[in-house]
Formats: structure tokens, C-alpha cells, sequence
């Protein structure tokens, strides 16, 4: 696998979650397009917008967070396996944190109601 440029820890732990949850790079179809928005000149004349698609279950992740498209690759191997992981029926973080924020509101409703 690359080093992306982010710190060896989170390096370390891309690859470390790729291995648990199946993901090889031999999987991962990636392609480089231009940027849109924030960023001026660079994002015109780089292409930093990153692309990947898993092959073997069709899911699709673009990333043009960031200007580096390192960074960006970093970023779309992560959302990739968030949403691999939430199509195999485990809760993830994110949806644990929608939940709260959910369940936050009901209580809100509830008391306003009342």
C-alpha cells in the first residue's frame, strides 16, 4: 500500500482496517480527475479529485476535500471503508452519532410538546 502524506499512525491504521476488513489495493479501481471549487489555480491545473471505486461490490467514493490529492486518496480509501462497513449491516461511527443527535431531538420534541 502507498504512504499517503498524513502521519505514519494514520497510515498504519488505513492498513490495518483495510486488513480487517478484506480491502486490497488489487481491488480498488482509482482514477484522477480535476477539482472543482475552493482552491484557485492549483485545483485547475492539478488533478488532485480522487475516484475509487471497489470492484467487487460496485461501491463508488469521490474525494476533492483537500488540494493535496494525496491527502485525497487517504480520505476516499476511508470514506470507502465506512461505507463498505455500513453496507455489511454493522452500525459505524457515523451512524452511531446520527442516532444520538436523533434520538436528542426526539427528547427535545417531546419536552416542548408537553
Amino acid at each position: 500500500m502507498p504512504d499517503f502524506a498524513v502521519s505514519d499512525e494514520k497510515n498504519r491504521w488505513l492498513q490495518a482496517r483495510m486488513n480487517e476488513l478484506g480491502v486490497h489495493e488489487e481491488d480498488l479501481d482509482e482514477t484522477f480527475v480535476r477539482s472543482s471549487g475552493n482552491g484557485g489555480q492549483h485545483v485547475n491545473k492539478t488533478s488532485s479529485c480522487v475516484q475509487i471505486r471497489h470492484k467487487p461490490s460496485g461501491i463508488q467514493v469521490t474525494c476533492m476535500r483537500e488540494r493535496s490529492q494525496s491527502v485525497n486518496r487517504f480520505l476516499a480509501r476511508r470514506e470507502l471503508l465506512e461505507r463498505l462497513e455500513a453496507a455489511s449491516g454493522v452500525k459505524t461511527k457515523e451512524m452511531r452519532r446520527i442516532e444520538r443527535v436523533r434520538k436528542q431531538k426526539d427528547r427535545r420534541r417531546r419536552r416542548a410538546a408537553s
